[in-house]
């Protein structure tokens, strides 16, 4: 029985290796029953995402090298491709490797929460696959409880270190309940897709997409019940807006000063929280002289995030400790499955000694014995039969010198010292 884990990530290995390497949703129950099927594999579980593949085992008599070589076979690639960007951990290391990559302190971005719910996924599927047994269930479920408590005793995921999940956070802070407030956000790229999640996750009453590109502002508005509208629209749409997010590549600003007055005049002074995370900049500088205006660019964002992710990193240092306590404790059961097998056959040697002194007591009643006479000889040769070999084994012990032998004895056995003093 040996644990054991080979992978890559976004340390180790570029995009276009990581591509080459992932078990999508349509190949990971055949990738894992192919590894079953390798001699030595005992259990298998495969974790994989954009920015990591691992492979979690239970192994006999193979290694780090076996693993590899099926990787590269099953991937179709030369074993040189991927061997310089692949990693390995046996026993405790593996462990305390996984304890880590479910409390986001391997990931990306420190703290990030999703990895947990992709090794949870890695596990289910390995476990309806039938390629988990009782080791690796038993770590895994040892794993969702630690990254648990790290995420509960730590704030390692409580400040935003991204700049959508930043601007969402600070809308929150500025308005407190989103559930009245609608958004205007201008662009469809990546970061307004991010900010436009993170204000639906805080209960966002309505969201307006504007993008230059009507089909792609639909797209994203109706995956969050919203509306989309052309950027020429947006001085028709802009007072009712309470909150503003902007990011697009337009080399000009796409918000003028003149716009936000109007708007402001029809909300009635009512305060809007604005967000220029584009480079160049899509809310024109002056706009911030408004009083009625929360206006905050990408280096206003940039700030608090550096600020956050220090606070994350102290955040990590708790959650290491928790990490290494929680390692040992499953070490500790791991080598605590050597002395069941151990505790095991101790019994049944007693068992059959037992059986054996029992049949011969007996047998001392049928042939007339009396009941006092047969109990007092199953006591004594029971005794006599269990203590013979550790105290032939103790008195050596003596003999020869062992005095750590004689020690653990006495801590085995909780041996009293009854000699009359």
């Amino acid at each position: 029985m040996s644990l054991l884990t080979l992978g890559l990530n976004h340390k180790t290995a570029p995009l276009g290796i990581r591509e080459r390497v992932t078990f999508g949703p349509d190949i990971i129950v055949g990738a894992l029953r192919s590894l079953s099927e390798c001699p030595g594999i005992m259990e298998s579980a495969i974790i994989s995402t954009c920015n990591r593949m691992e492979i979690y085992c239970d192994t006999q008599g193979i290694g780090q090298e076996d693993i590899s070589l099926w990787l590269s076979k099953f991937h179709g690639l030369e074993l040189e491709t991927i061997i310089p960007h692949l990693y390995g951990h046996e026993g405790r290391k593996c462990v305390h490797h996984l304890l880590r990559v479910a409390s986001g302190l391997d990931s990306m971005v420190l703290g990030e929460p999703q990895i947990l719910g992709q090794v949870k996924q890695g596990f289910h599927t390995a476990n309806e696959a039938a390629t988990t047994g009782k080791l690796l269930g038993r770590l895994f479920q040892h794993t969702f409880s630690v990254a648990k408590q790290v995420r509960t005793d730590t704030a390692i995921g409580h400040s935003p270190v991204s700049v959508a999940f930043a601007a969402a956070s600070l809308a929150r802070q500025i308005f407190g309940d989103l559930s009245e407030q609608t958004a205007l956000l201008i662009g469809a790229g990546e970061t307004i897709e991010l900010a436009a999640r993170h204000l639906n996750q805080n209960g966002i009453k309505q969201i307006i997409v504007a993008n230059r590109t009507l089909e792609r502002a639909h797209n994203l508005a109706n995956q969050f019940n919203g509306y989309a509208i052309a950027l020429t629209e947006i001085p028709s749409h802009l007072a009712e807006a309470d909150i503003v997010i902007s990011s697009t590549a337009s080399p000009l600003p796409v918000l003028g000063k003149g716009t936000v007055e109007s708007a402001l005049k029809k909300r009635r002074h009512q305060p809007m929280f604005m967000v220029d995370i584009a480079v160049p900049r899509d809310i024109e500088a002056e706009i911030a002289e408004l009083s009625d205006v929360y206006l905050y660019t990408v280096d206003d964002l940039q700030e608090i995030i550096e600020e956050n992710l220090r606070s994350r990193q102290e955040a990590a240092k708790q959650a290491q400790e928790i990490i290494d306590l929680h390692t040992e404790e499953f070490m500790g059961w791991l080598r605590s499955l050597d002395a069941v097998g151990m505790i095991q056959n101790y019994r049944g040697q007693a068992e059959k000694t037992r059986d054996e002194v029992l049949g011969h007591a007996l047998r001392h009643l049928a042939n007339g014995k009396s009941a006092e006479e047969s109990l007092n000889f199953l006591a004594h040769t029971l005794t006599n039969k269990l203590l013979h070999t550790p105290s032939t084994q103790i008195r050596q012990a003596g003999f020869e010198g062992h005095t750590e032998l004689l020690n653990a004895a006495n801590t085995l056995f909780q041996i009293k010292d009854n000699r009359s003093k």
